[in-house]
This record gives structure tokens, sequence and C-alpha cells, in this order.
């Protein structure tokens, strides 16, 4: 885990899930999964949306070429560990495609402005992962 992404953890979790900087006004939640090749535990901090019971995150990697490491981690493993605030529950990581995925991530993208950055950016469509209780 980067040394940022380790602050931003640490932060998390002293604040029952708040934290600053770019994150402050947003979302957060870490998702925790099983590496791919290494079989270690990853933490991953991201900003997610909920719509009624359903929590999404988004494979954004800040708009890159390339999809982020959590991403290949849970397509290999998809049952994950989310912390929501002071809460840790256990997930299934399942992808949403097709016009379900574009309706989500619009939304997603007109709340956070980021995000429609992010989209423009690259040419590969930013998946949509639901997470889902177990």
């Amino acid at each position: 885990m980067s040394d940022s992404n380790a602050q931003v953890v640490e932060e998390f979790r002293a604040n029952g899930g708040k934290v600053g900087g770019w994150f402050e006004d947003k979302d957060v939640l870490i998702l925790q999964t099983t590496g791919a090749r290494t079989g270690l535990r990853r933490l991953a901090p991201l900003v997610y949306r909920r719509e009624g019971d359903r929590i999404f995150v988004f494979a954004s990697k800040g708009g890159s070429a390339t999809h982020p490491d959590w991403y290949h981690n849970l397509k290999a493993d998809p049952t994950v560990t989310v912390e929501i605030g002071s809460d840790t529950s256990r997930y299934t990581a399942v992808e949403v495609v097709g016009e379900e995925r574009d309706g989500i991530y619009e939304r997603h993208a007109a709340n956070v402005d980021i995000f429609a950055a992010y989209q423009a950016g690259t040419d590969r469509v930013i998946p949509v992962v639901e997470l889902i209780a177990e």
C-alpha cells in the first residue's frame, strides 16, 4: 500500500470513517481485497456511491489507462471486506455492465465531478462494481 493510502486508512480508522484532504467531502470506504498474485491482504480507500441499499465503487485509478490493482484482485477473488465508518462487513464484488453501469457512473460523475474527468481522460470504460452484503 502506498504511503498516502496508508495515511488515509489510518485517518479513516482513527476518525470513524471521516478523512480530510481530497476525500474530505466524499463518501469513503476501505476495500480489503486478497492480492491476486501474493494472496496478501490489500487495502484501498475508495470513494463510493450508495443508491438505496446498493453500494458501488469505481475502478477509475484517476483516469489512468489501466485498471487499479484492487480491481484485478477482486476479479480473482470477489469476496471482500469493506469498512464503512466504524462498521466492517464481508461483501461479494460484482461488476455492473451495460446500460445499468452507464447510468450509475453518470449519476456518480454528476455528484462527484472529478469522475467525469476520469472517464474523459481514458479510452477504457471505467468499471463499476457493486458490493453485495453476504
